[in-house]
């Protein structure tokens, strides 16, 4: 391992955390693993990683922090409290989120950091699982530019797209935006699939032709295997989808921002989650459109 690297605490290894913090590891960081299901730290050691039994003794000789877990009470459960991050790690230390949560959080989570001399970034990603084991993650931050320009070289490792987007709490703002985006989008694509196949067209065929004009989009070019195959297994889930959902149209609400598709697709996502399909990947809005018209789904 380099010794001029940082060392790294990594809570959180999901679908998304475990590939990232194996990036990191290949990298040369020196990363110790922290999450609730055991096989899961197994698997960050079997990379070159380290386990940690808990959050404190993960965080306790960290330069970094980072987290990635699915929403705003689980960044609360493990920022805050005895056991917690900000309880644990030495000042000094930069704490990264990368959770997608409510702008609002990332705001009090560096106001409550602050005191106790440890600095924060939001900095949520988009890309989703494919994105993130190919390491060209979009990272949209807010924080400190300090801050931000110490973390470029780590963040580097994870992702292609790197912006400072404003002040704590704007890179979850621009990742609602994002959520936003993808959910109306992957529904047009889901109708245009039911669309084509009523109608008899080769239904590969369309697609292609169609990513190639000004309907492509890395929606479709991400997605349309899970469109054609009807595999839903999760890259990034219904239920995750349906907390963003949430979180853009709760934002929007407080500034005073009409999203009348986003309302829509919001509606469609929590009903696609109410049929029992939360568990599959967000590209199973298709299911939906195929219900509404009728098909089997």
């Amino acid at each position: 391992m380099s010794s001029n690297l940082p060392k790294v605490a990594w809570i959180g290894l999901g679908i998304m955390g475990s590939p990232m913090s194996e990036n990191l590891v290949k990298a040369g960081y020196d990363v110790t693993g922290y999450t609730l299901e055991k096989d899961k730290v197994d698997r960050l050691v079997a990379a070159g990683g380290k386990g940690a039994a808990s959050i404190a003794e993960a965080v306790r000789d960290a330069d970094v922090v980072i987290t990635m877990v699915p929403a705003s009470p689980q960044v609360e459960a493990v920022a805050y409290g005895p056991d917690g991050i900000l309880e644990n790690a030495r000042r000094g230390a930069l704490l990264i989120d990368m959770s997608s949560i409510t702008p609002q959080t990332s705001v009090d989570l560096a106001e409550n950091a602050r005191s106790k001399g440890i600095r924060v970034l939001d900095a949520p990603v988009s890309g989703g699982e494919a994105g993130a084991i190919e390491a060209v993650l979009s990272i949209m931050a807010g924080g400190e530019q300090a801050d931000f320009d110490a973390a470029q070289p780590l963040l580097r490792v994870l992702g292609r797209t790197i912006v400072l987007c404003g002040p704590h709490g704007s890179g979850q703002t621009v990742k609602a935006a994002n959520q936003l985006i993808v959910a109306v989008n992957i529904q047009a694509c889901a109708e245009a699939v039911v669309f084509l196949e009523k109608s008899g067209v080769d239904l590969a065929a369309a697609l292609d032709v169609l990513n190639g004009g000004l309907a492509g989009s890395t929606v479709l070019t991400r997605k349309k295997d899970n469109f054609l195959e009807r595999d839903f297994t999760p890259g990034f889930r219904v239920d995750l989808h349906h907390k963003d959902m949430g979180i853009v149209t709760d934002a929007a609400r407080n500034v005073g921002a009409a999203l009348p598709v986003g309302a829509v697709v919001a509606q469609l996502v929590a009903s696609l989650r109410a049929q029992g399909d939360g568990g599959l990947d967000h590209s199973a809005l298709l299911r939906s459109v195929e219900r509404l018209s009728g098909s089997p789904a």
